[in-house]
């Protein structure tokens, strides 16, 4: 039986060879107070229905016009759509389609969602795994603050072959999260640890000093053993005002550094030049971009 000690260790996905770019569902559910009331008085209307079939001369317990309204009401295309509605908050939410994972629209209040993706192994390059998907978010006020004078007149297209552009998103004062969430179900802490002294250690010493063993101690202690990081586990890093990024592991705060280059070496994992999924990067600036244009 194959070892998966270091899950992330290995060669990073390719397109697939027909050119078929990952697919991205997005669930968009209205919650409104009109819609609801609507729905409510549809089904009221319905079961009165009902109950004047089973209650005439020559009931039928086993009514076709019975079943069909019962099946109508409690199928699971109706009450799907009904158990995502929240009238205190409507954003729509954002599935990956080939894992399931979910992604709230937005986070921490103010930081939205630019694009989605998913990171993938391979074992002894014979298959893949698929080991977490990723949803990357910034601050829409911020971007605009930050890189709308310089860049808000340029076109989409045009900010999209831009260097100086993608270099300015990764390494400006713009609050990003880059919000990962556990589909391997076999996946530990320590594999965590160790994926992210391979990836973050080859960026730290592309983008800074040759010696950074420091920097990238600090980082990866955060995840420590007492962990757990069962399927469905979120990891979040965040970068915060001051280049300071923040982990959280399932909501519980695992630790806070102060670093440029830490904070530039872990977007470029996933909006670099040489990212875990060139496709989700390619709708991430795309998204930016279009962000820049609402005024023009």
């Amino acid at each position: 039986m194959v070892s998966l000690r270091f899950p992330f260790l290995f060669s990073q996905s390719k397109k697939h060879p027909n050119g078929i770019s990952r697919a991205i569902t997005s669930r968009h559910f209205s919650a409104t107070t009109t819609t609801v009331v609507c729905a409510v008085a549809a089904g009221a209307a319905a079961f009165a229905g009902i109950a004047a079939t089973r209650n005439s001369k020559n009931p039928k317990p086993d009514n076709p016009f019975i079943q069909n309204a019962v099946g109508l009401l409690f199928s699971n295309h109706l009450l799907a759509p009904w158990a995502s509605l929240s009238l205190a908050d409507p954003s729509p939410s954002v599935v990956e389609t080939r894992t399931g994972a979910t992604f709230p629209s937005v986070v921490f209040e103010s930081r939205r969602l630019l694009g989605i993706g998913l990171r993938k192994k391979s074992i002894l390059g014979l298959k893949n795994i698929d080991v977490y998907a990723f949803g990357v978010y910034a601050d829409v006020d911020e971007v605009r603050k930050i890189l709308g004078e310089k860049y808000g007149k340029l076109s989409v297209s045009e900010l999209k072959e831009s260097k100086d552009f993608k270099e300015d998103l990764m390494g400006g004062d713009i609050g990003m999260t880059v919000r990962l969430q556990i589909v391997y179900s076999k996946l530990s802490i320590r594999s965590v640890r160790s994926a992210f002294e391979e990836s973050v250690g080859s960026r730290l010493q592309i983008f800074g000093e040759p010696n950074n063993k420091e920097l990238l101690q600090r980082f990866t202690s955060q995840f420590k053993d007492e962990y757990k990081i069962p399927r469905g586990s979120v990891i979040e890093l965040s970068r915060e005002q001051g280049h300071v990024l923040r982990t959280t592991i399932d909501g519980k705060e695992a630790g806070s550094i102060q670093s440029k280059l830490l904070c530039r070496s872990i977007l470029d994992l996933y909006i670099g030049a040489d990212p875990f999924d060139k496709g989700a990067k390619e709708d991430i600036e795309s998204k930016v971009a279009s962000l820049l244009q609402v005024d023009h």
